[in-house]
């Protein structure tokens, strides 16, 4: 689908307001990720008060989570493409908000497992609209970089979760953490209620974009793309690596390395934190540049760097110096997260305006099911089966196997580059 409209047309936000905007939007990610991944840093004083398994450890940040975010996305979504997108963001701010803090009050597996999947249920409503007010607000030629300026905010978000829960850890207890980083999130729903301009939609478009589709509609023609099945099934291996692999690290480095709570929290805070902001700028930034003369790049380039990456990440698991695993990590981090600006700003110009919401949502269904939802539960499961065989600890051999599998995705990106143009290129 292709955008036709490069300079500002009459109607739309001012400078000042899209770029307050994308401040804004920017920081309800990040609380986004630090709700989400404070369980990550806080999961061995959780596992060792409640007796969990870290089999149970995955499921708490992995499938339960993933399985409610994942399937109210779409719903959410095509709300989004009808509504003020701007009242949604804010409502499911309030909510993912309030059940963090809730999350301290479990007393058991099940209690803890039922309040994640209530943060699941409110973060449903972050991303998609947010995804597509930012394309509403930039013309085709930035939105990659626009979009990897609202990405950065997932890895603000972690920084800032590991490095606060680190903190608040050590002072407090994890249920005083919880309820201390949850609290603040509704006060900024409200601030994003009252401050943020919900922008027009499809200006920076051709005229004639605007007919509404079914979710069975937007499944038929995503689906019927080439490149598109190579798009998201790369975003889930990426994803899937990723969140196998990340959300153990904490625990990683508490048992192979001897490390503090406190102390890893402030230096996987600024590993995963600053990396994961240059990779996702660098991404957006790189791939509007070179793809805006081949557009094969926008998804090249993820795949290149997906590879590139295997071997960084072998030497951070294997290495018995932390100092070198923490330098080969922030560059696994770095070239990991190139991937997420570019494949949504090419999905965005593959499909109408109004489609956008409901085509990021399915996008994140299959990203987030597949990764989120399998990769943490695979890597704590093949950590509790070495265990049980070998009497040792497992979770190196986990996130070896868990690294491995990056091969894959560098496959798909790289043939779904390849089929890009034609898609492209369609009336």
């Amino acid at each position: 689908m292709k955008d036709t409209v490069e300079t500002p047309p009459v109607g739309s936000l001012s400078n000042r307001a899209r770029t307050y905007a994308l401040v804004v939007l920017t920081i309800v990610y990040a609380f986004n990720f630090i709700d989400r991944q404070i369980l990550v840093i806080l999961q061995e004083a959780i596992k060792n008060d409640l007796g969990l398994s870290d089999t149970q450890l995955g499921l708490l940040s992995g499938f339960s989570f993933a399985i409610f975010y994942t399937v109210l996305g779409l719903p959410i979504a095509r709300l989004a493409d009808r509504m003020n997108r701007r009242n949604i963001i804010s409502i499911a701010l309030a909510i993912w908000s309030g059940m963090t803090a809730l999350s301290g009050m479990a007393q058991n597996f099940t209690q803890l497992l039922l309040a994640r999947m209530g943060v699941g249920v409110g973060e449903a409503g972050g991303s998609p609209p947010a995804h597509s007010m930012i394309s509403d607000m930039f013309t085709a030629g930035k939105r990659s970089t626009a979009l990897a300026v609202y990405s950065a905010g997932l890895y603000l978000g972690i920084f800032l979760g590991y490095t606060s829960g680190g903190y608040l850890q050590e002072a407090y207890d994890w249920r005083t953490t919880f309820m201390i980083v949850g609290i603040p999130g509704v006060l900024l729903a409200i601030i994003l209620r009252m401050t943020v301009q919900e922008p027009p939609r499809g200006l920076y478009d051709k005229p004639g974009s605007d007919k509404r589709y079914s979710l069975v509609e937007t499944f038929q023609i995503l689906f019927k793309l080439k490149s598109f099945p190579f798009i998201a099934f790369g975003c889930a291996m990426s994803a899937f690596v990723s969140y196998g692999t990340s959300n153990f690290m904490p625990s990683f480095m508490i048992r192979y390395h001897g490390i503090s709570p406190s102390e890893i929290g402030l230096t996987l805070g600024l590993v995963t934190g600053i990396g994961g902001m240059i990779g996702t700028f660098l991404g957006g930034a790189l791939t509007d540049r070179f793809g805006a003369k081949d557009a094969r790049w926008y998804l090249w380039l993820p795949g290149l760097t997906a590879v590139t990456a295997i071997p960084l990440a072998l030497v951070t698991y294997h290495t018995s110096s932390k100092e070198v695993m923490l330098g080969t990590y922030f560059l696994v981090v770095i070239l990991s997260t190139l991937y997420l600006a570019p494949s949504i700003a090419v999905t965005h110009r593959l499909v109408p305006p109004s489609m956008r919401a409901l085509s990021s949502a399915v996008l994140f269904l299959v990203l987030n099911l597949i990764g989120m939802g399998l990769g943490p539960v695979l890597v704590g499961a093949i950590s509790d089966f070495e265990a049980a065989r070998t009497g040792a600890d497992g979770l190196r051999t986990a996130l070896t196997i868990g690294t491995c599998i990056a091969i894959v995705k560098g496959y798909l990106f790289w043939t779904g580059g390849r089929k890009l143009p034609e898609d492209l290129a369609r009336d």
